[in-house]
């Protein structure tokens, strides 16, 4: 090997790993920090940092999961279709450990001598023998010990009691605290939906077939927002941050729906009818 050869192991490693790598150096490829990538998607920071580590687990949910990545690739450059179906796989399937291939690489093979067991294999039965033996030993103490030396689980149970009714509190306390009118209206779509946004004056705000992972914010300059859709039912709203209900959990069209934080608000606590027409049932893709 020359001294301006590269090993292969050190090319390797300079590799993007994962799909969130290969995100991170798309973005840093385009000179964009973490910072312009949120202001100019509206993703969160904290959000595209967990996505660029392949921590799609931390994320509200799949949905937000799928969309989060389209929008990303789109920011730095890469093809939408590609990223998303690499992040599911990601998520559906899990590639075998480290240490699964390190053992497979060194399965014994009868008849190979110089793969035969070492003596690292050796003392490895060694330890696992005495790990064994000495849990058969406490096995057999906790079956013969009289029951008056039992620990009591009495103040464990208390204490695990108090610990799960602390976190119902919190939980409580979390969904009783007012939603913020001034927070962003934004919605994701949780599968193929078409949908068109006005303003008062009747001007479209968009008009376009959302995917699942889609998201839509309402501007913030926008009077009087309406919407139109035949799949209100697939079309997730959260009002800064905060989950609140459909405008439908059904499959119908609905018509001039207002859309403002105070309006989706004010339809949570009344449920008012909305302009809903039933949708009939096909067997084709959704409106």
């Amino acid at each position: 090997m020359s001294d301006t050869e590269i090993p292969e192991d050190d090319m390797t490693a300079s590799a993007p790993q994962g799909v969130g790598g290969q995100l991170r150096a798309a973005r840093e490829g385009k000179g964009l920090t973490l910072d312009q990538v949120a202001s100019e998607t509206r993703i969160s920071k904290r959000h595209i940092e967990r996505i660029e580590a392949g921590e799609f687990h931390e994320l509200p949910g799949r949905t937000y999961a799928v969309g989060f990545s389209r929008t990303l690739a789109r920011a730095v450059g890469l093809d939408e279709g590609d990223v998303v179906e690499l992040v599911r796989a990601e998520m559906d399937v899990e590639g075998p450990s480290s240490r699964y291939a390190s053992r497979r690489e060194t399965t014994f093979e009868p008849g190979d001598p110089s793969r035969a067991p070492g003596g690292k294999l050796v003392w490895f039965s060694i330890f696992a023998s005495a790990i064994l033996l000495i849990g058969i030993f406490f096995a057999a103490r906790a079956l013969f010990m009289p029951a008056a030396e039992l620990p009591s689980l009495t103040e464990q149970e208390a204490q695990e009691r108090e610990a799960e009714l602390a976190a119902q509190r919190a939980a409580e306390q979390e969904t009783t605290q007012p939603i913020d009118e001034t927070g962003e209206v934004v919605f994701t779509a949780e599968g193929e939906a078409w949908v068109r946004f006005s303003d008062a004056q009747g001007r479209v705000l968009t008009e376009r077939t959302m995917s699942e992972g889609d998201t839509y914010t309402i501007p913030a300059d926008a009077e009087g927002a309406t919407i139109i859709t035949g799949r209100p039912d697939l079309l997730a709203i959260t009002i800064g941050g905060r989950d609140v209900p459909k405008i439908s959990e059904e499959l119908e069209t609905v018509t001039d729906v207002p859309v403002s934080a105070e309006a989706l608000l004010a339809r949570g606590r009344s449920a008012p009818s909305v302009n809903a027409t039933p949708a009939p049932q096909t067997d084709g893709a959704a409106t």
